[in-house]
């Protein structure tokens, strides 16, 4: 027994009802198979499944009910084709990137990337025989100049992490189409409410489901979102035989997580841009970043790009990394982790923890500096937070 599906149904319905399959005991919320293998009714029936021929599941790293549930859940929310699920986001990275070159190929990435994607191209391809040019996301002709013959993919994550700087994905996507390569954009910090790559050109999409999606501190995840064709082409096989496969259990709790996805992320989003404006002008911070103000340096683009804001703040401490950690540890309410999208505020200082291998030149091209601070807004009460912040800045 299917829930009922309707083109015309709004996000919100959809985040509740897409993809759940009852089972004959009518169960309202979506059933948990916590199995590994599947059986089947004869062996002539095994092996039509094998060479598909025959519609079914044979064993959970391949696929299962609800780690479907969830991929056609997360499909329709960002109107994708085709998701394929994983262990981790960057599990979903690295399948989605390594899936698509070989010895030989080359890739071209914007620098600012969280770091471990940063790796994934620039230095695990590398080993394969993939070459790797990164460049300033924002620079266009940038783009352009590192397309070499062989150029067969494209990586960027917008909003950057953790300094927020935009970059216009459709301009980058046709950049790359004219050019035979495909558009992969990392969209954890825009969430799927507020920016559709895809509409915008892009090949791929991927997330770390670890953040907003589970959006409680619970679990790990990843997805890959993209056409049928990509998926089947450029992932699947990949998926199939080396196996980051997301667990069912962790599928049915992302999957509980996206039908409150838009409630949270825009009561976050709200107290985000509150408490941006609130501190914008605090004598103890250099600068304050924050999409969703008009005087983001790419306001305009930001207008044409994206629906909303973001849950999350940039804020640079005068006096670099020493005053950036009597900041920290002078937090009461928000707590240091380097976890973001969480129903919890939480902080975290980039340049010593998620971006602390590379060199200090390196995070400057990135624009990461000593004092810079990456907030994720939870779900608190504003007015707490602000306290909190404002407490915390007076002993910075």
């Amino acid at each position: 027994m299917s829930s009922p599906q309707h083109p015309d149904y709004r996000l919100e319905t959809r985040l509740v009802h897409e993809g759940h399959e009852r089972t004959p005991f009518g169960e309202t919320s979506e059933a948990l198979f916590l199995t590994q293998g599947f059986v089947y009714e004869s062996a002539e029936s095994a092996e039509r499944r094998f060479l598909n021929e025959e519609p079914g599941y044979s064993y959970s790293r391949y696929s299962n009910p609800t780690i479907d549930a969830f991929e056609q859940r997360i499909a329709s929310l960002e109107g994708a084709e085709a998701a394929r699920a994983t262990a981790s986001g960057m599990a979903a990275v690295t399948a989605a990137m390594v899936g698509q070159v070989q010895a030989g190929d080359h890739v071209v990435a914007a620098r600012a990337l969280f770091g471990s994607c940063r790796w994934v191209v620039e230095d695990l391809l590398p080993r394969f025989g993939v070459g790797c040019t990164l460049v300033d996301g924002a620079d266009l002709n940038q783009w352009r100049k590192a397309i070499r013959p062989e150029t067969k993919a494209f990586l960027l994550e917008t909003p950057t992490n953790p300094s927020l700087e935009i970059i216009d994905i459709a301009a980058v996507a046709a950049i790359a189409h004219e050019a035979g390569a495909t558009l992969t954009v990392d969209n954890v910090f825009a969430t799927p409410l507020f920016q559709k790559p895809l509409a915008l050109g892009a090949d791929c999409v991927v997330y770390s489901a670890t953040k907003h999606i589970d959006g409680q501190g619970r679990c790990l995840g990843g997805v890959i979102l993209a056409s049928t064709e990509f998926i089947e082409t450029k992932v699947q096989q990949f998926l199939r035989m080396t196996g980051p496969s997301i667990s069912p259990f962790n599928a049915w709790v992302l999957l509980k997580g996206l039908e409150t996805l838009p409630l949270r992320v825009e009561k976050q989003t709200a107290t985000a841009g509150y408490l941006a404006d609130a501190l914008h002008d605090h004598p103890k911070l250099e600068r304050l970043t924050y999409p969703g103000r008009a005087d983001h340096p790419q306001a305009a683009l930001i207008r044409r790009q994206m629906s909303g804001g973001s849950t999350m703040i940039a804020l640079e401490v005068k006096g670099g990394k020493e005053a950036a950690f009597r900041f920290l540890n002078a937090l009461k309410l928000i707590r240091i982790s380097n976890n973001l999208g969480d129903a919890k505020s939480l902080v975290t200082h980039p340049a010593t923890t998620t971006h602390q291998r590379f060199t200090p030149e390196q995070r400057a091209q990135m624009g990461i500096r000593d004092g810079l601070v990456r907030l994720s807004v939870g779900l608190e009460h504003r007015e707490d937070l602000l306290a909190d912040l404002t407490d915390a800045l007076a002993c910075a």
